[in-house]
């Protein structure tokens, strides 16, 4: 059930837009010491030179922002929504193993989008290096600068993951041609790799609902695991792809 209850200031003041007023009054209305009116003509005037791609970032950044206060004023019940949570995990866990290990690749597609290894590899680093960035901000205490690291993780990761499933149903996996110490070195960094990623899943995604509804005591806290679980497997990711590469025939 959902019951509302207002919003602090501190939630507030974490999203550049204000859920009262006009989307850009609150960037406004500190520190200048002009009368409101002549920052309200102003801020009109800005919005209507506004290219139009701006335009449409700008709106969809305010309406992300307003969906962000709205969730911090809902009091959620965390128990289903984790429970939902662990199911779509499993399932999603599921669909990868059968991929893996049931589905097999078609060979109308040997030789073509062979990019696509290169682009996971990519959008792992790019992840890596964005958590890392929303760990410096959080540590510096500017949590607007964080949040949008962390999505920006988030989105590298779930570009990724569409991208991970399509190469597999095109291609199908790719044994590691090495042997010997080196073998036996990449296939310890793909297990584990693989085996943290499943358990990554679920902590992502629990650690945002946290987040976004709020309930910033518990994020911290399921943050603490989820942050190195999501790093190493984003930088495993890359490990993986050289390795494959280096050795590839």
């Amino acid at each position: 059930m959902l019951r509302p209850r207002t919003a602090d200031a501190a939630t507030l003041n974490e999203c550049p837009v204000h859920v009262s007023g006009s989307p850009r009054q609150n960037e406004f209305a500190q520190g200048s010491g002009k009368p409101s009116a002549n920052r309200a003509r102003a801020t009109a005037h800005s919005v209507v030179m506004l290219p139009p791609l701006r335009r449409a970032l700008d709106d969809l950044r305010m309406g992300f922002c307003d969906l962000i206060v709205t969730m911090e004023q809902a009091h959620i019940s965390p128990r289903p929504v984790v429970g939902a949570i662990v199911v779509v995990s499993g399932l999603a866990v599921s669909f990868l193993l059968w991929l893996l290990y049931v589905h097999h690749a078609s060979a109308d597609f040997v030789g073509r989008w062979m990019f696509l290894p290169a682009l996971n590899a990519l959008l792992n680093g790019l992840c890596a290096i964005a958590l890392c960035v929303g760990l410096y901000f959080i540590k510096h205490h500017n949590k607007e600068a964080h949040r949008t690291s962390m999505l920006l993780a988030l989105a590298f990761s779930s570009v990724f993951l569409i991208s991970y499933i399509v190469n597999h149903a095109l291609h199908g996996d790719t044994i590691f041609p090495g042997r010997g110490p080196v073998r036996t070195l990449y296939l310890s960094i793909l297990a584990s790799h693989v085996i943290l990623a499943v358990v990554a899943l679920p902590m992502v995604l629990t650690t945002f609902f946290f987040s976004l509804t709020g309930r910033f005591a518990m994020h911290r806290r399921i943050a603490r695991l989820t942050f190195p679980i999501w790093l190493y497997v984003s930088i495993t990711g890359v490990v993986v792809f050289v390795f494959l590469k280096a050795y590839a025939d």
